[in-house]
């Protein structure tokens, strides 16, 4: 895998054209991750891309470890909304948001836990939470996911300026995403790693 003119290539990455989003992205700084909360990783990357829709990302990582790029990272996608994180706010201009097939948070009813869109997920894909003196429940990431996932921050600091790897939830307190679900992934662990 590598980065040609700011896009995936040595890979079996779908390309998709998401033509709203124009304004360049100069030196992005920052990957902020998200889930999609959607039915699958093509049907979320598609609605990511109409021209009616106010939210777009770089990349959408399906369940199978799958890519999806929907904008190329010298670009500026519209993931992270009104977002504030250590002095610093709206993270559009200066971040690649990186959304994986998730449907977060679930709801449970008796025995059967359920994402909000009413999808039924099987209780061997559900992570327990249990913080602040209370249990949730959330869609489980797959192994999959989580090693693309890393095997993309690390190209991505190689190829961009990245000095800090955030969750939604870090620069807004609208967001749940990407939960306790996820790995914790670090700036630090990735560079560790490349260097084994």
């Amino acid at each position: 895998m590598d980065i040609l003119n700011h896009r995936l290539v040595d890979c079996h990455a779908v390309h998709l054209t998401c033509s709203k989003n124009t304004r360049l992205l100069k030196d992005p700084d920052t990957i902020v991750l998200h889930y999609t909360a959607g039915r699958n990783a093509l049907s979320s990357a598609l609605y990511l891309c109409r021209p009616d829709v106010g939210a777009s990302a770089h990349l959408v990582i399906a369940r199978d470890g799958e890519l999806i790029q929907l904008v190329p990272f010298n670009v500026e996608a519209w993931h992270a909304g009104r977002s504030y994180y250590r002095g610093r706010a709206e993270f559009n201009h200066f971040s690649i948001g990186i959304e994986l097939d998730n449907l977060g948070k679930l709801q449970r009813k008796g025995e059967r836990f359920f994402a909000e869109c009413g999808v039924e997920v099987m209780p061997s894909e559900v992570y327990a939470d249990y913080a602040n003196d209370k249990l949730t429940y959330w869609h489980k990431y797959t192994d999959a996911q989580v090693e693309t996932l890393r095997q993309v921050c690390r190209l991505l600091i190689s190829a961009y300026p990245i000095y800090h790897i955030l969750h939604h939830s870090d620069i807004t307190s609208r967001k749940l995403d990407p939960g306790p679900a996820l790995p914790e992934i670090t700036l630090e662990s990735l560079l560790l790693g490349r260097s084994e």
